[in-house]
């Protein structure tokens, strides 16, 4: 259950995120995840500075705690970010089992500055074989090898 939320740590969120900018490390975006009133991990946008299309502040947020408090998933966390989460970040926090989303400015706002997520969702609501970018099942028979084994598997770790 999430707590309440705490303007400060959106503050610092946002203050992340305009340093970022003013140092030329990436994106104007960052965010915070923390647990019990207590900062587990930040990040900020590093796409440009690092080549991956996926260190969003969010995603590296969500990476960072995850080291610090050894596990991977953040069930009690709650994520801070200066901006609502694009699709990837959103379906991250999911993944991590962040308890409550806190966020600034919207996702229009980020549009204005050039950061358009409409196109991601609008593809999310395609078809596979509707979506700009293709995809082809192949070898699903052989594929489901790796889950027959993942089934099997006295190694498992539930997620």
């Amino acid at each position: 259950m999430p707590g309440q939320p705490n303007p400060e740590f959106l503050r610092r969120a946002i203050a992340l995120a305009t340093e970022n900018v003013a140092r030329g490390a990436g994106g104007p975006f960052a965010a915070l995840i923390v647990r019990n009133g207590e900062i587990v991990g930040e990040g900020a946008n590093s796409v440009t500075a690092t080549n991956d299309p996926t260190a969003h502040g969010e995603v590296n947020a969500i990476r960072a705690a995850a080291r610090a408090l050894g596990t991977f998933t953040l069930a009690g966390c709650e994520l801070y970010t200066n901006c609502e989460p694009c699709p990837m970040c959103l379906a991250a926090a999911y993944w991590a089992r962040l308890e409550m989303i806190y966020y600034g400015a919207s996702a229009a706002d980020a549009a204005r500055a050039g950061f358009d997520d409409a196109y991601l969702y609008g593809e999310l609501h395609k078809s596979a074989g509707q979506r700009k970018l293709p995809s082809k099942q192949l070898l699903a028979d052989e594929a489901k090898a790796s889950f027959d084994a993942w089934i099997a598997s006295p190694k498992r770790i539930a997620y």
